[in-house]
């Protein structure tokens, strides 16, 4: 799952970065208003968590002119300006949550995977397709029975199958949902990570669509 970090503060952004990643999120790091509007103009992510006071342009403008194009991305505002006004309106132009500095990086985990779901319309923190099940709060996995802990990769892996059940995912699609900007991607990581939740959880968990990618089936 793809996270895009926007923060000046090197410190903070280091942070939550290295816990983003321990978490088995790809992360995309900007550090300034311009640049985090224009990243969020051309690239998809699956949640943004966003400083308020940057370089360039502040973070509630990059916040309106995201609501604006109707861009319907989760964002989590993550600031210093602790004030109920300022809350208020970074909520009212259309923040789903607000976490103020300094924070717990597992609650901001936990405020992220909340923030998901509810983008993905699922009530339980389990995510499932009737026959898989994947907690993203501790990384297990289970199928018929079997239940297992998954790497970090595996983890982000199936959860972007589980997350759309029923659509196949080319290569590139899931490269882009494990990995970030600056990280090496083996030509070989997407087969050696689909052959490892396989042999945890079985042959048929992850269905090959011969020249289209992968997919997860869909409930009945």
């Amino acid at each position: 799952m793809r996270i895009l970090l926007v923060e000046d503060d090197p410190m903070i952004g280091d942070a939550v970065v290295t816990a983003l990643k321990d978490a088995a999120y790809a992360v995309d790091w900007v550090k300034d208003g311009p640049s985090a509007s224009h990243t969020l103009d051309i690239d998809d992510h699956e949640a943004v968590l966003l400083d308020l006071g940057l370089p360039g342009r502040d973070g509630l403008e990059v916040l309106r002119r995201l609501r604006t194009a109707g861009k319907t991305v989760p964002v989590i505002v993550i600031t210093a300006r602790d004030g109920v006004e300022d809350r208020i309106r970074g909520l009212d132009l259309g923040a789903d949550d607000y976490l103020v500095k300094p924070f717990d990086v597992n609650e901001l985990l936990a405020r992220m995977r909340a923030v998901i779901r509810r983008q993905g319309g699922q009530a339980s923190p389990l995510l499932s397709n009737g026959r898989v099940s994947l907690d993203p709060g501790t990384h297990r996995a289970s199928a018929d029975s079997v239940e297992v802990q998954l790497s970090a990769r595996e983890f982000a892996l199936l959860q972007a199958l589980l997350l759309r059940p029923g659509t196949i995912l080319a290569r590139s699609e899931l490269e882009e949902r494990i990995y970030g900007w600056n990280e090496e991607v083996e030509s070989n990581a997407v087969d050696f990570l689909i052959h490892g939740v396989r042999k945890k959880l079985g042959a048929a968990v992850i269905k090959n669509v011969r020249g289209a990618g992968w997919m997860v089936e869909k409930s009945s």
